[in-house]
């Protein structure tokens, strides 16, 4: 550090948070773009994530895993993010008003995989902050369990909530496979 320079925070929330973005980073690069399509805001919101991170771990007591705190704050700083901008812009929508509208939409017969993929991050993108939470952990590779530990619900709700995104998203996709 040079001179002058002034160290934030204490060595051990630095230590933390560097093992975290060590151990977490991909994913907390990842994340913004589940819950902000415009690229600018999508920037905006993966600093506030790193410092609600940093913030956090000030009052870690490691309860849990790092992994599991690291994750916890990210999605817990990224649904803040969409309260915020929902009261600003639209409404979001529930399982079944996806269901219906992805029911009645026609697809173009030209619809290619990047595209589709688009188009399912766009419906993420319209699910509420918890419902997107839990299929944003689950398609990072986490289990019920531990998307349990982060959002507070039992793993057999959890379960039972990818089970009906995983149904929409088939749905979509299969939908746009058969006009392909």
């Amino acid at each position: 550090m040079g001179r002058g320079a002034k160290s934030f925070g204490s060595p051990e929330q630095n230590e933390l948070y560097t093992r975290a973005v060590a151990e977490c980073g991909r994913m907390l690069d990842r994340l913004p773009a589940g819950y902000e399509a415009d690229l600018d805001k999508r920037r905006d919101l993966r600093q506030d994530i790193h410092l609600q991170l940093w913030r956090s771990f000030g009052a870690f007591d490691g309860r849990c895993s790092l992994k599991t705190w690291t994750l916890r704050v990210a999605h817990n700083t990224a649904a803040s993010y969409v309260v915020r901008e929902r009261r600003r812009n639209a409404k979001l929508i529930s399982f079944e008003e996806i269901e219906r509208t992805l029911e009645s939409v026609e697809q173009p017969r030209d619809i290619d995989r990047e595209r589709a993929l688009r188009e399912v991050q766009q419906v993420i993108l319209k699910l509420r902050p918890l419902d997107r939470q839990i299929i944003i952990s689950y398609l990072e590779g986490m289990d019920a369990a531990s998307i349990a530990d982060i959002t507070g619900l039992t793993p057999a709700n959890i379960a039972m909530k990818i089970h009906r995104i995983k149904k929409i998203l088939a749905h979509r996709i299969r939908e746009e496979q058969s006009h392909a």
